[in-house]
């Protein structure tokens, strides 16, 4: 030992120094109040800092930023300091004297000040990080996986290393805050087997956290999203976490779990109610354009007709500093907004033009939607934007890209399929998944409409181009063995070219793999069945037998998504009580917690298909419900909320007329008063025709009658009265002229409907391309 002494006498002087002053020096950096006191002290002592020095001059200085409000503008000033790359310096020379922790953290914290003139550090620590991975504590793993997202390397090698880590170790694993930060960094490259087994850790773990532990359910949340996996009792937990939170959460948050709801289709009207209570406190606290914009995209398409004068009003004021990226998050909020400003969408449109030539291919499709749905008119914009499409659309090389690039060009007005657009198709067509080229179709159909309608012309390379597309996708739909990567494509189609060439097929694909079907995905399932109308009795009896056997591993809130196909297409499966009987009991439980808007829309299923569960009606039909109700339909769009009061009104109509017994009051007269004054109007050509025939063959005009009214507003395409030896009777004065629509009394129960009738005649009714029928117990109408 002494003779070590001796040969290293100046490495064991610094060795006692720094043990000696390590302490002290940390404890000035702490007590610093600002970035130039950190720097001086830098300076002063930069020939004797430790690793341990260096990662806490890091760690102030981070906290510093994170305080700022200008917080661009003091990073900037940070990383030009000469002190700072004294630091990054310092850190690479003690890179391998520095412990785990501390490496780990000096990489983030140099990823969060640094730019390009900082690379080198990063470049350096990363694979010293790879080196001792196997070591990794799981806390040290997690910051060291969020450090390989923040480089965007999702897909690496080394982030693979990590998943592998995480999946030998996931059985000893107890820190939900380290792990969910894990799940979300390599959510991209993990297997469907692995995301259920994190999914079941993550159950198992959360009831152990503290419930102000925003930010791990935040992640969870985003985990969920990820993978594309709507797992409700996660979601549930989660979503309590937040409500009892909501006081604390700020902008960012709440911002962040609306988009991730949204993307989720996960409905909380709790959180929403809420959020938005929150968001409007908030309104005359931003004043930055950064938290605005966040505000404005947050709060705009909830917000009420006073909030969004106010959020319009203010985001004028301040358009002029907007950048590229907020202008762009302004008119996609705008958009859901339907917002009908003209002055502020000119101001937001002037500013995406300044910038075009700075947004990628999928930003500019997205501003295309949003000016061609805002009714946005200026010759100069679109034309540079075509421009750029084109350019971006000679270069590009992937079908996703290309994709877009297409959809955006055929959305802008008077524009048309060329050779560019038709090759650069067909060049990527063998690589195309079903979700490629159905956008590819779509573009190519738009196109086709447009010259038929405006040039008289279809030319026979757009044809041929669709045939291909066809070819293509049924190509991809029989060689399909699995069901959940058939899912991943198939889940997210729509349009006439799927329905015309792709449904069959889909279906028959779905049919060959049946036996994939489980309580997992079984009410995507039924969502697609549904959204398509398609009546498949095999796959409608696989659902209705996978929900008797395990009814008990499905949540409560998908039982709507699988009963609503077998109200839509009128389909009884074997065993069709048991079935229907088992789904209304494992609902009981969760009535009250289930949103308003699906509960009357689950109600209003199960009518149609002759089940009135009294439990469930009690919960909908009582003034509080409603109230509650009422209070969610200020939060939708005036399409859906229209849509919720009419199944409420014809739901309520049902349970009068079947329940009775029930004494659930109608109480939609005024309601069903301003819908027909509303509908009134002439009947169009083919109701003419009906109406002429029917008077030849009854004896004239004055022996039938156009749109009748029954008590509770069914209307009546046609009706006449047949007298005890059924002949038709005529109706005397009171019928109408061709083509006009019968007046509405101010009484509820109106029109003939309410007339006596002589003794022995009956009336015989007629709807024309009948949506209705009619049961024998009671005049019951139901969808």
């Amino acid at each position: 030992m002494l003779r070590l002494r001796a040969v290293c006498p100046f490495s064991w002087r610094v060795f006692q120094f720094r043990s000696c002053s390590c302490k002290p020096l940390i404890s000035e950096m702490i007590k610093c109040t600002d970035e130039e006191q950190i720097f001086d002290l830098i300076k002063n002592n930069r020939a004797t800092l430790s690793e341990k020095q260096v990662e806490c001059a890091f760690n102030v200085l981070w906290q510093f930023q994170k305080q700022k409000t200008s917080f661009l503008k003091n990073i900037e000033c940070i990383r030009d300091h000469p002190q700072f790359l004294t630091l990054h310096n310092l850190s690479t020379n003690q890179m391998e004297f520095m412990n785990d922790n501390t490496l780990v953290n000096v990489l983030y914290l140099t990823q969060q000040c640094s730019t390009e003139a900082h690379r080198l550090l990063v470049e350096a620590l990363v694979p010293e990080a790879w080196r001792r991975l196997e070591r990794f504590d799981i806390n040290v793993l997690s910051k060291f996986s969020l450090c390989l997202a923040n480089q965007h390397l999702y897909f690496s090698p080394l982030m693979g290393k990590i998943a592998d880590i995480v999946h030998r170790k996931l059985e000893t694993i107890e820190d939900l805050r380290s792990l969910s930060i894990l799940m979300v960094s390599m959510s991209s490259l993990i297997s469907r087997c692995f995301q259920d087994q994190l999914v079941n850790k993550t159950e198992h773990l959360f009831d152990a956290i503290d419930s102000s532990q925003v930010n791990v359910a935040r992640r969870i949340v985003q985990f969920l999203r990820n993978i594309k996996y709507s797992y409700y009792p996660l979601l549930e937990k989660c979503n309590i976490v937040f409500l009892s939170n909501i006081n604390h959460l700020d902008l960012d948050s709440i911002s962040k779990i609306l988009s991730l709801y949204h993307s989720l289709q996960f409905h909380s009207f709790e959180f929403i109610k809420m959020a938005k209570k929150r968001l409007t406190e908030m309104i005359p606290l931003s004043d930055h354009p950064d938290s605005f914009v966040k505000l404005f995209v947050a709060l705009g398409p909830m917000a009420g007709p006073e909030e969004k004068k106010q959020l319009k009003s203010t985001l004028l004021l301040m358009s002029e500093e907007l950048t590229s990226k907020q202008a762009l998050a302004v008119m996609g909020a705008m958009e859901e907004m339907e917002s009908r400003n003209s002055h502020l969408n000119k101001k937001i449109a002037s500013i995406l033009h300044k910038h075009l030539d700075n947004y990628k291919p999928i930003e500019l499709l997205k501003i295309t939607r949003a000016l061609v749905f805002l009714h946005f008119q200026s010759k100069e914009l679109f034309v540079k934007l075509r421009e750029l499409l084109h350019s971006y659309l000679k270069i590009s090389v992937t079908p996703r890209e290309i994709s877009v690039l297409v959809s955006a060009l055929s959305i802008l007005p008077s524009t048309h399929l060329d050779e560019l657009v038709i090759s650069r198709i067909e060049a990527v067509l063998p690589q195309c998944d079903l979700t490629d080229l159905n956008s590819f179709a779509t573009s190519v159909l738009r196109w086709i409409y447009y010259d038929c309608t405006y040039l008289d012309n279809t030319s026979g390379k757009q044809l041929k181009l669709l045939q291909k597309l066809d070819h293509y996708g049924l190509q991809r739909l029989q060689k399909c063995t699995n069901l959940n990567l058939l899912w991943e494509e198939v889940r997210s189609l729509k349009g006439e070219w799927f329905a015309e060439s792709l449904l069959e097929e889909t279906v028959a694909a779905l049919h060959r793999l049946v036996d994939e079907i489980n309580y997992k995905n079984v009410a995507e399932i039924a969502s697609f069945i549904s959204k398509t109308n398609y009546l498949s009795t095999l796959l409608l009896d696989r659902m209705a037998s996978l929900v008797l056997q395990q009814i008990e591993k499905i949540h409560p809130f998908a039982i709507f998504a699988i009963i609503l196909p077998f109200s839509i297409l009128n389909y009884d499966p074997p065993q069709r009580d048991e079935f229907f009987g088992i789904c209304i009991q494992h609902l009981h439980s969760h009535l009250s917690v289930l949103d308003p808007v699906m509960l009357v829309f689950l109600g209003f299923s199960l009518a149609t298909l002759e089940y009135f569960p009294e439990d469930l009606l009690q919960a909908i039909f009582n003034i509080k419900f409603l109230a509650k109700m009422d209070s969610q339909l200020e939060l939708l769009c005036s399409s859906l909320s229209m849509r919720v009061q009419l199944r409420l009104m014809e739901l309520n109509r049902a349970v009068c007329l079947e329940c009775p017994e029930y004494q659930i009051p109608w109480f939609h007269d005024r309601f069903c008063q301003q819908q027909y004054n509303k509908d009134i109007g002439s009947m169009n050509g083919a109701q003419q025709q009906i109406y002429k025939m029917l008077a030849e063959v009854l004896g004239g005009t004055n022996c039938v009658k156009a749109s009748v009214l029954t008590p509770y507003y069914h209307k009546i395409d046609f009706e006449c009265i047949l007298d005890k030896r059924k002949k038709p009777l005529p109706y005397g004065s009171n019928n109408l002229p061709l083509g006009k629509l019968p007046e509405m009394h101010s009484e509820s129960n109106t029109q003939i409907t309410g007339s006596r009738l002589p003794p022995g005649a009956e009336r015989s009714r007629i709807l024309n391309g009948t949506l209705w029928r009619y049961r024998q117990r009671k005049l019951a109408w139901t969808t």
